[in-house]
């Protein structure tokens, strides 16, 4: 597998993995519940493991905080 460099929140990174669903457990994400968009469409849970990569996708995590 090559790598790629994407933007994951508005950083650059130079990734080997080739699905969303990897990238996510990749950055320490695993099973944590949070939401995700690429290119500037949301891209549900079920379907990141079928979500491909691409070189200079731009892909935005969203993880929700606790607090008040």
């Amino acid at each position: 597998m090559s790598s790629l460099m994407i933007t994951v929140n508005g950083e650059r990174h130079d990734v080997q993995a080739s699905t969303l669903a990897e990238l996510c457990a990749a950055l320490g994400y695993g099973d944590a519940k949070i939401a995700t968009a690429l290119n500037g469409t949301f891209v549900p849970a079920p379907r990141r493991a079928e979500t491909a990569l691409h070189d200079d996708d731009r892909i935005e995590i969203v993880a929700p905080r606790q607090g008040g």
